[in-house]
């Protein structure tokens, strides 16, 4: 069973509250490039059990879990993964000292696209994505309310635009991890009973 608990980044300078969720070290990390299962929409008879992907690779279609589009389907494709500076910290707009320790950003590249269903609004499909670094910590996207962050080349997303079948967005998202780790890989979260997808980073 994954588990996960929630880190509070608050940040309240310009009144930006940041949240972030941050994960316990996984007893199940260990990743051969098959799980038990598939993505969560391919269901459980798929012969394809592949749960590695190269960045730019598409995952399996997943099934929405909003109650209105509970029958739309979407792909998930990380392209590009960047690690931020303490300089671009220091200009995001976010108070520093109510971090739980030093921070610096990754930005990550996604690709989603709309494949059956109801149109579903952007914000309903990258939710599951997550980033996980060197030492096995693994965090999702910075959520800032009551205010705004601002990242070099890597601006907020419109989570209300919506996709309709066969429309694809490319969206960037702000992750931060712990100053001194590095991002070894994005995944994309298939509940708590398989494992999930993942996107190795090289370099």
């Amino acid at each position: 069973m994954r588990t996960w608990t929630r880190a509070v980044p608050a940040a309240l300078g310009a009144l930006a509250l940041a949240l972030a969720l941050a994960g316990c070290n996984d007893i199940d990390s260990g990743k051969s490039g098959k799980g038990s299962g598939s993505g969560s929409g391919s269901g459980s008879g798929s012969s394809d059990d592949k749960t590695t992907y190269r960045l730019g690779e598409a995952s399996p279609p997943q099934e929405s879990t909003m109650q209105a589009t509970k029958d739309s389907t979407f792909t998930v494709a990380p392209t590009k993964v960047l690690t931020g500076t303490e300089a671009d910290m220091a200009k995001s707009g976010l108070d520093l000292a109510e971090l739980p320790g030093p921070k610096v950003p990754v930005y990550v590249w996604t690709t989603l696209t709309h494949k059956s269903g109801k149109p579903m609004p952007v914000g309903d499909m990258d939710g599951g994505l997550v980033v996980r670094t060197d030492q096995d910590d693994r965090t999702k996207a910075l959520l800032v309310l009551m205010g705004s962050a601002t990242w070099p080349d890597c601006p907020a997303p419109d989570t209300e635009k919506e996709l309709s079948e066969g429309q694809s967005a490319e969206i960037c998202t702000t992750f931060l991890i712990t100053k001194g780790e590095k991002a070894a890989a994005v995944e994309l979260t298939q509940g708590f009973y398989n494992e999930p997808l993942e996107w190795p980073v090289k370099g």
